[in-house]
Protein backbone atom coordinates (compact mmCIF):
# COMPACT_ATOMS: atom_id res chain seq x y z
CA UNK A 1 0.00 0.00 0.00
CA UNK A 2 2.86 2.33 0.88
CA UNK A 3 4.37 1.68 -2.56
CA UNK A 4 1.11 2.46 -4.32
CA UNK A 5 0.76 5.60 -2.26
CA UNK A 6 4.23 6.63 -3.24
CA UNK A 7 3.48 6.03 -6.92
CA UNK A 8 0.27 7.99 -6.58
CA UNK A 9 2.10 10.97 -5.12
CA UNK A 10 4.66 10.85 -7.89
CA UNK A 11 2.00 10.66 -10.57
CA UNK A 12 0.22 13.59 -8.97
CA UNK A 13 3.37 15.69 -9.00
CA UNK A 14 4.01 14.89 -12.63
CA UNK A 15 0.46 15.85 -13.57
CA UNK A 16 0.77 19.08 -11.58
CA UNK A 17 4.05 19.99 -13.29
CA UNK A 18 2.58 19.27 -16.70
CA UNK A 19 -0.41 21.47 -15.93
CA UNK A 20 1.89 24.30 -14.73
CA UNK A 21 3.94 24.15 -17.92
CA UNK A 22 0.79 24.23 -20.02
CA UNK A 23 -0.62 27.17 -18.08
CA UNK A 24 2.66 29.11 -18.36
CA UNK A 25 2.83 28.46 -22.09
CA UNK A 26 -0.71 29.73 -22.61
CA UNK A 27 0.03 32.80 -20.48
CA UNK A 28 3.14 33.66 -22.47
CA UNK A 29 1.27 33.32 -25.75
CA UNK A 30 -1.46 35.66 -24.52
CA UNK A 31 1.15 38.18 -23.32
CA UNK A 32 2.98 38.11 -26.64
CA UNK A 33 -0.30 38.62 -28.50
CA UNK A 34 -1.11 41.55 -26.23
CA UNK A 35 -4.21 39.86 -24.87
CA UNK A 36 -2.82 39.72 -21.34
CA UNK A 37 -0.76 42.26 -19.44
CA UNK A 38 2.67 41.33 -18.08
CA UNK A 39 4.18 42.39 -14.78
CA UNK A 40 7.33 44.42 -15.52
CA UNK A 41 10.22 45.35 -13.23
CA UNK A 42 12.73 47.50 -15.11
CA UNK A 43 15.07 47.74 -12.14
CA UNK A 44 15.28 43.97 -11.88
CA UNK A 45 15.78 43.62 -15.64
CA UNK A 46 18.76 45.97 -15.38
CA UNK A 47 20.16 43.80 -12.60
CA UNK A 48 19.79 40.74 -14.83
CA UNK A 49 21.63 42.50 -17.69
CA UNK A 50 24.47 43.39 -15.32
CA UNK A 51 24.56 39.80 -14.08
CA UNK A 52 24.89 38.42 -17.61
CA UNK A 53 27.63 40.91 -18.45
CA UNK A 54 29.49 40.06 -15.24
CA UNK A 55 29.23 36.36 -15.99
CA UNK A 56 30.57 36.85 -19.53
CA UNK A 57 33.51 38.94 -18.32
CA UNK A 58 34.33 36.49 -15.54
CA UNK A 59 34.23 33.52 -17.91
CA UNK A 60 36.58 35.25 -20.33
CA UNK A 61 38.96 36.19 -17.52
CA UNK A 62 39.00 32.59 -16.34
CA UNK A 63 39.77 31.36 -19.86
CA UNK A 64 42.58 33.88 -20.38
CA UNK A 65 44.04 33.09 -16.97
CA UNK A 66 44.16 29.40 -17.84
CA UNK A 67 45.89 30.31 -21.13
CA UNK A 68 48.41 32.39 -19.19
CA UNK A 69 49.10 29.48 -16.85
CA UNK A 70 49.57 27.16 -19.82
CA UNK A 71 52.09 29.64 -21.26
CA UNK A 72 53.96 29.80 -17.94
CA UNK A 73 54.17 26.02 -17.93
CA UNK A 74 55.42 25.99 -21.53
CA UNK A 75 58.05 28.62 -20.69
CA UNK A 76 59.09 26.52 -17.71
CA UNK A 77 59.65 23.52 -19.95
CA UNK A 78 61.56 25.59 -22.52
CA UNK A 79 63.73 27.17 -19.81
CA UNK A 80 64.40 23.75 -18.30
CA UNK A 81 65.57 22.33 -21.63
CA UNK A 82 67.78 25.37 -22.22
CA UNK A 83 69.51 25.02 -18.85
CA UNK A 84 69.89 21.27 -19.42
CA UNK A 85 71.60 22.07 -22.72
CA UNK A 86 73.99 24.42 -20.91
CA UNK A 87 74.81 21.70 -18.39
CA UNK A 88 75.57 19.26 -21.20
CA UNK A 89 77.93 21.57 -23.08
CA UNK A 90 79.62 22.84 -19.91
CA UNK A 91 82.69 20.65 -19.66
CA UNK A 92 83.67 19.15 -16.27
CA UNK A 93 87.04 20.91 -16.09
CA UNK A 94 85.61 24.36 -16.74
CA UNK A 95 85.40 26.66 -13.71
CA UNK A 96 81.92 27.29 -12.33
CA UNK A 97 80.35 23.97 -13.32
CA UNK A 98 78.90 23.38 -9.86
CA UNK A 99 77.52 26.91 -9.80
CA UNK A 100 75.79 26.41 -13.15
CA UNK A 101 74.21 23.19 -11.92
CA UNK A 102 72.91 24.94 -8.82
CA UNK A 103 71.57 27.84 -10.89
CA UNK A 104 69.76 25.38 -13.16
CA UNK A 105 68.20 23.67 -10.14
CA UNK A 106 67.06 26.97 -8.62
CA UNK A 107 65.73 28.06 -12.00
CA UNK A 108 63.52 24.98 -12.18
CA UNK A 109 62.26 25.44 -8.59
CA UNK A 110 61.50 29.09 -9.22
CA UNK A 111 59.32 28.30 -12.25
CA UNK A 112 57.46 25.59 -10.33
CA UNK A 113 56.83 27.89 -7.37
CA UNK A 114 55.59 30.68 -9.63
CA UNK A 115 53.13 28.41 -11.43
CA UNK A 116 51.78 26.93 -8.20
CA UNK A 117 51.26 30.34 -6.58
CA UNK A 118 49.38 31.53 -9.66
CA UNK A 119 47.09 28.53 -9.34
CA UNK A 120 46.51 29.05 -5.60
CA UNK A 121 46.16 32.82 -5.51
CA UNK A 122 44.53 33.53 -8.86
CA UNK A 123 42.99 30.53 -10.60
CA UNK A 124 41.35 28.95 -7.53
CA UNK A 125 40.03 32.34 -6.46
CA UNK A 126 38.67 32.80 -9.97
CA UNK A 127 36.94 29.41 -9.83
CA UNK A 128 35.37 30.26 -6.47
CA UNK A 129 34.14 33.59 -7.78
CA UNK A 130 32.48 32.02 -10.82
CA UNK A 131 31.11 29.15 -8.75
CA UNK A 132 28.29 31.32 -7.40
CA UNK A 133 26.91 32.25 -10.81
CA UNK A 134 25.20 28.96 -11.80
CA UNK A 135 22.97 28.94 -8.68
CA UNK A 136 21.96 32.58 -9.12
CA UNK A 137 21.33 32.03 -12.83
CA UNK A 138 19.04 29.11 -11.96
CA UNK A 139 17.15 31.22 -9.41
CA UNK A 140 16.70 34.04 -11.93
CA UNK A 141 15.14 31.56 -14.36
CA UNK A 142 12.91 30.15 -11.60
CA UNK A 143 11.86 33.64 -10.59
CA UNK A 144 10.77 34.23 -14.21
CA UNK A 145 8.62 31.10 -14.14
CA UNK A 146 7.01 32.13 -10.83
CA UNK A 147 6.26 35.55 -12.29
CA UNK A 148 4.37 33.88 -15.14
CA UNK A 149 2.48 31.78 -12.57
CA UNK A 150 1.59 34.89 -10.65
CA UNK A 151 0.35 36.72 -13.78
CA UNK A 152 -1.63 33.67 -14.81
CA UNK A 153 -3.27 33.37 -11.37
CA UNK A 154 -4.04 37.09 -11.38
CA UNK A 155 -5.65 36.96 -14.80
CA UNK A 156 -7.71 33.90 -13.82
CA UNK A 157 -8.95 35.59 -10.66
CA UNK A 158 -9.80 38.79 -12.58
CA UNK A 159 -11.72 36.85 -15.26
CA UNK A 160 -13.85 35.09 -12.63
CA UNK A 161 -14.65 38.38 -10.95
CA UNK A 162 -15.76 39.99 -14.21
CA UNK A 163 -17.81 36.98 -15.39
CA UNK A 164 -21.56 37.45 -15.81
CA UNK A 165 -22.26 34.41 -13.70
CA UNK A 166 -20.09 34.55 -10.63
CA UNK A 167 -19.13 31.37 -8.86
CA UNK A 168 -18.07 32.39 -5.37
CA UNK A 169 -16.39 29.09 -4.67
CA UNK A 170 -14.24 29.34 -7.77
CA UNK A 171 -13.48 32.96 -7.02
CA UNK A 172 -12.37 32.09 -3.49
CA UNK A 173 -10.14 29.28 -4.74
CA UNK A 174 -8.67 31.49 -7.46
CA UNK A 175 -7.95 34.17 -4.88
CA UNK A 176 -6.22 31.63 -2.67
CA UNK A 177 -4.05 30.47 -5.59
CA UNK A 178 -3.26 34.07 -6.47
CA UNK A 179 -2.11 34.88 -2.94
CA UNK A 180 0.03 31.75 -2.86
CA UNK A 181 1.63 32.48 -6.27
CA UNK A 182 2.27 36.08 -5.28
CA UNK A 183 3.96 35.04 -2.03
CA UNK A 184 6.30 32.55 -3.74
CA UNK A 185 7.23 35.08 -6.42
CA UNK A 186 7.83 37.93 -4.01
CA UNK A 187 10.06 35.85 -1.74
CA UNK A 188 12.32 34.94 -4.63
CA UNK A 189 12.15 38.43 -6.07
CA UNK A 190 13.16 40.11 -2.83
CA UNK A 191 16.17 37.82 -2.36
CA UNK A 192 17.43 38.41 -5.89
CA UNK A 193 16.80 42.14 -5.68
CA UNK A 194 19.26 42.19 -2.79
CA UNK A 195 21.84 39.71 -4.11
CA UNK A 196 22.23 40.87 -7.72
CA UNK A 197 23.33 44.47 -6.97
CA UNK A 198 25.69 43.18 -4.29
CA UNK A 199 27.21 40.67 -6.70
CA UNK A 200 27.59 43.33 -9.37
CA UNK A 201 29.45 45.67 -7.00
CA UNK A 202 31.74 42.89 -5.79
CA UNK A 203 33.36 42.59 -9.22
CA UNK A 204 35.56 45.67 -8.64
CA UNK A 205 37.23 44.26 -5.55
CA UNK A 206 37.61 40.86 -7.17
CA UNK A 207 39.29 42.24 -10.28
CA UNK A 208 41.62 44.38 -8.16
CA UNK A 209 42.66 41.48 -5.93
CA UNK A 210 43.12 39.09 -8.85
CA UNK A 211 45.32 41.36 -10.94
CA UNK A 212 47.24 42.60 -7.90
CA UNK A 213 48.05 39.00 -7.02
CA UNK A 214 49.18 38.21 -10.56
CA UNK A 215 51.26 41.40 -10.81
CA UNK A 216 52.87 40.83 -7.41
CA UNK A 217 53.72 37.21 -8.15
CA UNK A 218 55.16 38.10 -11.54
CA UNK A 219 57.22 40.93 -10.07
CA UNK A 220 58.75 38.70 -7.38
CA UNK A 221 59.36 35.95 -9.93
CA UNK A 222 61.28 38.25 -12.25
CA UNK A 223 63.31 39.67 -9.35
CA UNK A 224 64.42 36.21 -8.28
CA UNK A 225 65.00 35.14 -11.88
CA UNK A 226 67.07 38.27 -12.46
CA UNK A 227 69.34 37.29 -9.57
CA UNK A 228 69.83 33.82 -11.04
CA UNK A 229 70.59 35.30 -14.46
CA UNK A 230 73.13 37.68 -12.93
CA UNK A 231 74.81 34.78 -11.13
CA UNK A 232 74.95 32.82 -14.38
CA UNK A 233 76.40 35.83 -16.18
CA UNK A 234 79.13 36.15 -13.52
CA UNK A 235 80.05 32.47 -13.96
CA UNK A 236 80.25 32.86 -17.74
CA UNK A 237 82.35 36.04 -17.46
CA UNK A 238 84.79 34.13 -15.25
CA UNK A 239 84.92 31.33 -17.83
CA UNK A 240 85.57 33.81 -20.62
CA UNK A 241 88.45 35.44 -18.71
CA UNK A 242 90.21 32.10 -18.27
CA UNK A 243 89.59 30.89 -21.82
CA UNK A 244 89.27 34.20 -23.65
CA UNK A 245 92.45 33.69 -25.65
CA UNK A 246 90.83 30.70 -27.34
CA UNK A 247 87.91 32.68 -28.73
CA UNK A 248 87.14 31.57 -32.28
CA UNK A 249 86.88 34.46 -34.74
CA UNK A 250 85.37 34.05 -38.21
CA UNK A 251 87.11 36.14 -40.86
CA UNK A 252 86.41 37.01 -44.46
CA UNK A 253 88.14 35.14 -47.27
CA UNK A 254 91.73 36.34 -47.78
CA UNK A 255 92.78 37.64 -51.17
CA UNK A 256 94.92 35.05 -52.96
CA UNK A 257 96.18 35.24 -56.51
CA UNK A 258 95.11 32.32 -58.72
CA UNK A 259 98.02 30.19 -59.90
CA UNK A 260 98.79 30.15 -63.63
CA UNK A 261 100.87 27.91 -65.79
CA UNK A 262 104.57 28.67 -66.19
CA UNK A 263 104.46 30.00 -69.74
CA UNK A 264 102.04 32.74 -68.79
CA UNK A 265 104.16 33.41 -65.73
CA UNK A 266 107.24 33.92 -67.86
CA UNK A 267 105.27 36.27 -70.11
CA UNK A 268 104.09 38.25 -67.12
CA UNK A 269 107.63 38.52 -65.81
CA UNK A 270 108.39 40.80 -68.75
CA UNK A 271 105.53 43.11 -67.75
CA UNK A 272 106.08 45.78 -65.14
CA UNK A 273 102.48 45.93 -63.88
CA UNK A 274 102.33 45.92 -60.05
CA UNK A 275 100.52 43.10 -58.21
CA UNK A 276 98.88 42.76 -54.85
CA UNK A 277 99.62 40.38 -52.00
CA UNK A 278 97.15 38.50 -49.84
CA UNK A 279 94.65 40.56 -47.90
CA UNK A 280 92.41 39.57 -45.01
CA UNK A 281 89.61 42.07 -44.36
CA UNK A 282 88.09 42.29 -40.90
CA UNK A 283 85.08 39.99 -40.28
CA UNK A 284 81.52 41.26 -40.52
CA UNK A 285 80.00 42.44 -37.19
CA UNK A 286 78.02 39.22 -36.83
CA UNK A 287 81.02 37.03 -37.67
CA UNK A 288 79.14 35.07 -40.34
CA UNK A 289 80.84 34.58 -43.74
CA UNK A 290 78.84 34.48 -46.92
CA UNK A 291 79.25 31.73 -49.48
CA UNK A 292 82.23 32.08 -51.85
CA UNK A 293 82.34 31.01 -55.50
CA UNK A 294 84.08 27.73 -56.31
CA UNK A 295 86.96 27.91 -58.78
CA UNK A 296 87.88 24.68 -60.62
CA UNK A 297 91.59 24.14 -61.27
CA UNK A 298 92.87 21.20 -63.37
CA UNK A 299 96.57 20.31 -63.02
CA UNK A 300 98.04 19.21 -66.36
CA UNK A 301 101.53 17.99 -67.26
CA UNK A 302 101.85 20.52 -70.10
CA UNK A 303 100.19 23.90 -70.72
CA UNK A 304 98.02 24.57 -73.73
CA UNK A 305 99.71 25.97 -76.80
CA UNK A 306 99.73 29.70 -77.17
CA UNK A 307 99.12 29.24 -80.90
CA UNK A 308 95.82 27.42 -80.45
CA UNK A 309 93.15 29.28 -82.44
CA UNK A 310 90.56 30.99 -80.34
CA UNK A 311 92.55 30.64 -77.10
CA UNK A 312 92.25 33.71 -74.95
CA UNK A 313 95.36 34.33 -72.81
CA UNK A 314 94.62 36.45 -69.73
CA UNK A 315 97.24 38.72 -68.22
CA UNK A 316 99.58 36.99 -65.81
CA UNK A 317 100.17 37.97 -62.20
CA UNK A 318 103.58 39.22 -61.08
CA UNK A 319 104.40 36.25 -58.82
CA UNK A 320 107.29 34.54 -60.62
CA UNK A 321 107.35 31.32 -58.60
CA UNK A 322 103.84 30.04 -59.35
CA UNK A 323 103.60 26.38 -60.54
CA UNK A 324 102.13 25.57 -63.90
CA UNK A 325 98.35 25.18 -63.72
CA UNK A 326 95.50 25.50 -66.19
CA UNK A 327 92.46 27.38 -64.97
CA UNK A 328 89.33 25.84 -66.40
CA UNK A 329 86.54 28.37 -66.83
CA UNK A 330 82.90 27.67 -67.53
CA UNK A 331 80.53 30.15 -69.11
CA UNK A 332 77.77 31.30 -66.76
CA UNK A 333 74.65 33.21 -67.58
CA UNK A 334 73.32 36.21 -65.71
CA UNK A 335 69.82 37.29 -66.67
CA UNK A 336 70.14 35.34 -69.90
CA UNK A 337 73.59 36.81 -70.81
CA UNK A 338 76.70 34.68 -71.00
CA UNK A 339 79.21 35.91 -68.43
CA UNK A 340 82.23 37.39 -70.12
CA UNK A 341 80.30 38.33 -73.24
CA UNK A 342 79.43 41.92 -73.99
CA UNK A 343 75.94 42.68 -72.68
CA UNK A 344 73.71 45.33 -74.19
CA UNK A 345 74.96 48.80 -73.32
CA UNK A 346 72.88 50.89 -70.97
CA UNK A 347 73.76 54.41 -70.03
CA UNK A 348 72.64 53.93 -66.45
CA UNK A 349 74.82 50.85 -65.87
CA UNK A 350 78.60 50.37 -66.15
CA UNK A 351 80.01 48.28 -69.01
CA UNK A 352 79.90 44.55 -68.28
CA UNK A 353 77.39 44.98 -65.42
CA UNK A 354 76.43 41.55 -64.04
CA UNK A 355 74.28 42.01 -60.93
CA UNK A 356 73.73 44.17 -57.85
CA UNK A 357 74.67 43.50 -54.24
CA UNK A 358 73.93 45.42 -51.05
CA UNK A 359 76.39 45.80 -48.16
CA UNK A 360 75.14 44.12 -45.01
CA UNK A 361 78.02 45.41 -42.86
CA UNK A 362 80.50 48.27 -42.90
CA UNK A 363 83.84 47.48 -44.55
CA UNK A 364 86.96 49.60 -44.10
CA UNK A 365 89.20 49.55 -47.16
CA UNK A 366 92.80 48.52 -46.45
CA UNK A 367 94.22 49.28 -49.89
CA UNK A 368 93.75 51.86 -52.62
CA UNK A 369 92.05 49.37 -54.96
CA UNK A 370 89.36 48.43 -52.42
CA UNK A 371 85.91 49.92 -51.97
CA UNK A 372 84.95 51.55 -48.68
CA UNK A 373 81.46 50.24 -47.80
CA UNK A 374 78.73 51.27 -45.42
CA UNK A 375 75.85 48.95 -44.54
CA UNK A 376 73.11 49.62 -47.10
CA UNK A 377 75.40 50.69 -49.96
CA UNK A 378 74.40 49.20 -53.32
CA UNK A 379 77.28 47.98 -55.49
CA UNK A 380 77.11 47.27 -59.23
CA UNK A 381 79.22 44.16 -59.80
CA UNK A 382 81.36 44.08 -62.95
CA UNK A 383 83.90 41.51 -64.22
CA UNK A 384 87.64 41.82 -63.64
CA UNK A 385 89.56 43.01 -66.69
CA UNK A 386 91.83 40.06 -66.06
CA UNK A 387 89.81 37.20 -64.50
CA UNK A 388 93.05 35.69 -63.09
CA UNK A 389 93.43 38.70 -60.81
CA UNK A 390 90.22 37.83 -58.96
CA UNK A 391 90.82 36.45 -55.47
CA UNK A 392 88.48 33.87 -53.99
CA UNK A 393 85.68 35.56 -52.07
CA UNK A 394 86.27 39.01 -53.65
CA UNK A 395 84.29 40.85 -56.30
CA UNK A 396 84.92 43.86 -58.51
CA UNK A 397 82.35 46.62 -58.58
CA UNK A 398 81.43 50.26 -58.37
CA UNK A 399 79.09 51.82 -55.82
CA UNK A 400 75.83 52.77 -57.51
CA UNK A 401 75.90 56.29 -56.08
CA UNK A 402 79.45 56.88 -57.39
CA UNK A 403 78.58 55.55 -60.83
CA UNK A 404 75.55 57.83 -61.21
CA UNK A 405 77.71 60.79 -60.17
CA UNK A 406 80.92 60.22 -62.18
CA UNK A 407 80.21 57.59 -64.87
CA UNK A 408 83.92 56.73 -64.87
CA UNK A 409 85.02 53.24 -63.90
CA UNK A 410 88.68 54.15 -63.43
CA UNK A 411 87.79 56.57 -60.63
CA UNK A 412 85.10 54.52 -58.92
CA UNK A 413 85.66 50.81 -59.27
CA UNK A 414 87.33 48.63 -56.68
CA UNK A 415 87.32 45.20 -55.10
CA UNK A 416 85.38 44.24 -51.96
CA UNK A 417 84.75 41.07 -49.90
CA UNK A 418 81.69 39.21 -51.14
CA UNK A 419 80.72 37.95 -47.67
CA UNK A 420 80.05 41.51 -46.51
CA UNK A 421 77.25 41.79 -49.08
CA UNK A 422 74.08 40.13 -50.21
CA UNK A 423 72.83 39.85 -53.80
CA UNK A 424 69.69 41.89 -54.46
CA UNK A 425 69.33 41.69 -58.26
Amino acid sequence: MAELGSKGVTAGKIASNVQKKLTRAQEKVLQKLGKADETKDEQFEQCVQNFNKQLTEGTRLQKDLRTYLASVKAMHEASKKLTECLQEVYEPDWPGREETNKIAENNDLLWMDYHQKLVDQALLTMDTYLGQFPDIKSRIAKRGRKLVDYDSARHHYESLQTAKKKDEAKIAKAEEELIKAQKVFEEMNVDLQEELPSLWNSRVGFYVNTFQSIAGLEENFHKEMSKLNQNLNDVLVSLEKQHGSNTFTIKAQPRKKTKLFSRLRRKKSSDNAPTKGNKSPSPPPDGSPAGTPEIKVNHEPEPASLDTPGAAIPKSPSQSSLPAVVVETFPATVNGTVEGSTPPKRSDLPPGFMFKVQAQHDYTATDSDELQLKAGDVVLVIPFENPEEQDEGWLMGVKESDWHQHKELEKCRGVFPENFTERVQ
